[in-house]
């Protein structure tokens, strides 16, 4: 009897897409250079359109341009990209020293340089998932442009006269000439699909972030160069570097960023005092830490202060509590490895606790007799955990000489989605399972569900999904971890990469690490991808992140400032 035909599931068909799409990135990297819209390109395009990815919205739709999943991608590609044929992704190979001004996007610090009109070459720095990233977003960006270039052409071809007043458009801009812009919205909404309504909303999104141009500046760049690959076949192309492909996966970068700390702290005579190891912003435990001190006399409370602190216009009251925190202990180590992550390192010993929050639980005696200093890491991305952590736990090297760090906790705060709740509640994970593999983390954390119990928020335990990149999750993928035997509270990018390091060098002893060495994770939502309207795409946290960040970072500090 033969076995009845089951049809797959929508996130069967997504999970496979999200596969075929690695494998070709993968498959593209190791070659060296692809078209968008040759036969490698088109391929990855199929697996995005079954996909659906929650954050790229309207990306199905023949016709509708997705406004919210655009800003998304252009705050974190270099300015201009819209306008160049050619796209090389490079490693760290002496442009920084040439005579090009570097292009940094606003929401992924990576240098970017632009070589003439039609090239942009962009430094990648940050591992694999930093290119699986970019490349995503840039299938993306030429979905899009495929749209607007159709909307732009009537049914033989012809240009419309949208395009043509859209070119007038650009031309006034450009000189910085005035013209009517309500018209120009009309011309703009027939151009992407969208209605005026929408389309003025999108205009003004764009406008407040001065380091993106303009929406009409994209969508004719995107239309253009669309046009002259499908009219003239000036096929458009994106080439990795030698140096890229060489370097990739071998720790290049977060070996010489783990040596430059390991040096510093040798140098301060730091090395040999139990380090506590935090992966967070760098401004949370520096407020919680020194802030009540600076603004002794207003006796706040501790949310308050840092409410205030995080407002876009306190760019003095920030600048205040650096000053004070650098004369008290604190050490900046700005990164010059080529990961883009910066360091502080704490010298409790050179804090004064009655300075300390009444907020925050210490030991004097545990303070003055241990000597413990924090190392706060900003935030690693994707693969790049792995690299930076594993190089960090590695003893420090002085010729022959072996020094083993003391470490006495591993600390992980980050961002993540969550799959019940909203923005700004908190999730605490019991193990982390890396998507798409056989990989899976658990672990003794040393926070609870409890911990964070009575301040106003909905915390939630258990398993959370490290994923290949936001960018690619579908709701059918995540209702799927929630509501099977996964019982999965949430995604992140980075979780199973820092336990890898983690478990080699405490399972594995691969260091010398002890195993019961403290480990402590604890997440705020940024979004919840199975709200529409709820994604990445739909803008940052805000004010509402600043609760959940101190609450986790107090508690946080409480368990490393007493015995």
């Amino acid at each position: 009897m033969s076995t009845p035909y089951l049809p797959r599931t929508r996130a069967q068909e997504s999970r496979a897409a999200i596969e075929r799409l690695y494998i070709a990135m993968r498959h593209l990297f190791i070659r060296g250079n692809y078209k968008p819209l040759g036969v490698s390109g088109e391929a990855m395009i199929e697996a995005m359109m079954v996909l659906c990815p929650e954050i790229y919205g309207s990306i199905a739709d023949p016709e509708r341009v997705e406004l919210d999943g655009l800003l998304y991608i252009f705050q974190r590609l270099p300015r201009g990209i819209e306008e160049c044929q050619f796209i090389r992704l490079i490693s760290r190979e002496g442009y920084e020293d040439a005579h090009f001004e570097p292009i940094i996007p606003p929401k992924r610090r990576r240098n970017c340089y632009r070589i003439d009109e039609t090239e942009m070459y962009i430094e990648m720095t940050r591992g694999r998932s930093d290119i699986y990233d970019v490349l995503t977003h840039l299938t993306f960006m030429y979905i899009e442009a495929e749209k607007i270039r159709r909307n732009s052409e009537d049914h033989r071809g012809r240009k419309k006269r949208e395009w043509k007043m859209l070119e007038e458009i650009i031309r006034r801009e450009q000189k910085g000439e005035e013209f009517n812009r309500e018209v120009a919205y009309t011309y703009l909404s027939t151009l992407l699909g969208r209605t005026y309504e929408e389309t003025l909303e999108a205009c003004e999104r764009f406008a407040r972030d001065k380091n993106i141009n303009s929406i009409f500046q994209i969508t004719y760049w995107l239309g253009y160069r669309s046009t002259e690959e499908a009219v003239n076949s000036n096929d458009r192309e994106i080439v990795f570097s030698s140096a890229l492909r060489e370097r990739i996966g071998h720790h290049y970068y977060g070996e010489v960023w783990a040596q430059n700390i390991k040096q510093f702290l040798l140098e301060k005579g730091l090395l040999d005092r139990p380090l506590h190891i935090i992966s967070a912003n760098l401004h949370s435990v520096m407020n919680t830490l020194y802030a009540p001190a600076v603004f002794r006399e207003l006796k706040k409370p501790l949310e308050e202060v840092a409410r205030e602190l995080s407002m876009p216009e306190q760019d003095e009251l920030r600048q205040q509590v650096a000053e004070y925190a650098m004369k008290n202990g604190m050490y900046e180590l700005n990164d010059h490895s080529g990961t883009n992550i910066a360091v502080q390192i704490f010298d409790l010993a050179k804090i004064d606790p009655e300075t300390l929050s009444s907020e925050l639980k210490w030991d004097a005696d545990y303070l003055k007799e241990e000597k413990p200093v924090i190392l706060v890491m900003d935030y690693a991305f994707g693969e790049q955990a792995y690299e930076t952590l594993d190089e960090l736990l590695k003893p420090f090297e002085r010729g022959e000489e072996k020094i083993p760090l003391r470490i006495g906790s591993i600390n992980i705060m980050g961002k993540a989605g969550i799959l019940e709740g909203g923005k700004g509640d908190i999730m605490v994970p019991t193990a982390h399972i890396f998507e798409g593999t056989a990989d899976n983390y658990p672990f003794d954390n040393d926070f609870t569900k409890d911990d964070f119990a009575g301040f106003g928020l909905q915390v939630f335990e258990g398993p959370m999904i490290t994923v290949l990149g936001t960018s690619l999750q579908n709701k059918d993928i995540l209702r799927y971890f929630l509501r099977s035997s996964w019982r999965a509270i949430g995604l992140e990018m980075e979780g199973a990469h820092y336990q890898k390091a983690i478990q080699i060098a405490t399972k594995i002893r691969r260091y010398g690490l002890e195993e019961d060495v403290v480990l402590r994770y604890a997440y705020y939502a940024s979004d919840n991808p199975l709200i529409t309207g709820h994604t990445l795409a739909s803008g940052s946290l805000g004010v509402d992140g600043v609760r959940p960040t101190y609450l986790i970072t107090v508690k946080m500090l409480e368990r490393i400032l007493r015995r």
